[in-house]
């Protein structure tokens, strides 16, 4: 690290609900708009430049282009568009649509019901607020209808979750703060408890728990369960077993390859920051104490990596059984109550061990 201070960026939440003020702005005026303030739910304000204004009849039409700040998120420059309409001497009402770019939920288990626009709870509140905030003062009856869209966001949505989780067609308009917090694990991590929500909402009483795309792939093919089954915790295996055992899951299968299950064994709750070495020497120090493994001590002192002892030996299976019993050791630490097995998948795509 350079020592410099990374940047916050904006949630699409907060990036929607500025495009709906100015939008709301133009339609009241008839004139552009080219800056909104925004008061964020955090409780800071922000300022958003906005882009494209068209006026036309009764319609007014602008972007803002979400900025994440250092984070590495997917939506990062894209461009959230919205139409705002009115229709006079009609119902009073608000209306908020999604457009082109926007999923629909189509699982149980979320924030919005299934048939809705994947547009969450936060957000539609904030565009509420900023719309009842513009029109304060113009109690006339007319429907304005909001249309959110996200011109490249069925691409951009296939790099995500979003599928899984049973919204389609494009990407959820998201946010319960306002802001982005760069390097953040909280967006994997609101992912997970999303994921285990679904899973038990689709009837799932198993939920297996993936520390990579190619563990899960193992476990799709040997475990025949619904795809809402399958959760990718990624390196997040404490908040995981956690956010499960939370919710009463009824059993959890921890599915991942050597390496990251000897971090697991080693009690590392969050598998990327931590020292291959030391994780070795502590394996090391495992086998020694185990005299069907005693003989592998020294090699796992010289082993490059945990891969590299795991193929070293063969694929020693008491060297296997000894790691993976640590991992459910560690699994009736962190997340008592709950029945978890592991499942050891190979680097070549193969299943090398389940607890029975």
């Amino acid at each position: 690290m350079s020592g410099k201070e990374l940047r916050y960026g904006f949630t699409t939440g907060a990036c929607a609900a500025a495009a709906v003020k100015a939008a709301a702005q133009m339609l009241r005026d008839q004139g552009m708009v080219h800056e909104v303030e925004l008061m964020l739910p955090c409780g800071i304000g922000a300022s958003f430049q906005v882009h494209g204004g068209v006026l036309r009849d009764n319609t007014a039409s602008c972007y803002v282009v979400k900025d994440a700040g250092d984070d590495p998120d997917v939506t990062n420059g894209a461009e959230i568009h919205v139409t705002a309409s009115i229709e006079f001497f009609t119902k009073n009402r608000i209306v908020i649509e999604g457009g082109t770019g926007i999923g629909r939920v189509t699982k149980p288990g979320l924030a919005v019901p299934v048939g809705e626009w994947a547009i969450n709870p936060v957000p539609r509140s904030m565009i509420l607020e900023v719309v009842k905030e513009v029109f304060a003062l113009r109690c006339i009856p007319a429907t304005l209808t909001f249309s959110i869209s996200i011109p490249n966001g069925e691409e951009l949505a296939k790099k995500t979750l979003n599928e899984r989780l049973g919204i389609v067609g494009g990407l959820s308009i998201l946010g319960t703060t306002g802001i982005v917090k760069p390097i953040s694990a909280k967006a994997w991590t609101d992912t997970v408890d999303a994921s285990v929500d679904v899973a038990l909402a689709c009837g799932a009483r198993t939920v297996v728990l993936a520390t990579g795309r190619s563990s899960e792939i193992v476990a799709q093919k040997h475990l025949a369960l619904s795809e809402e089954a399958f959760v990718m915790m990624g390196d997040h295996f404490g908040y995981a077993m956690r956010s499960c055992a939370s919710k009463e899951v009824p059993e959890v299968v921890v599915a991942g390859q050597f390496a990251k299950l000897v971090k697991i064994a080693c009690g590392h709750e969050q598998t990327h920051v931590t020292s291959s070495q030391m994780d070795l020497d502590a394996l090391a120090w495992w086998l020694r104490e185990v005299p069907a493994t005693a003989h592998l001590e020294q090699m796992a002192r010289e082993a490059n990596t945990a891969r590299h002892l795991l193929e070293a030996s063969g694929y020693n299976l008491a060297v296997i059984e000894l790691v993976c019993s640590r991992v459910l050791k560690v699994c009736a630490e962190v997340a008592p109550w709950v029945k978890a097995r592991v499942m050891l998948a190979g680097y070549h795509g193969e299943l090398l061990y389940f607890t029975p």
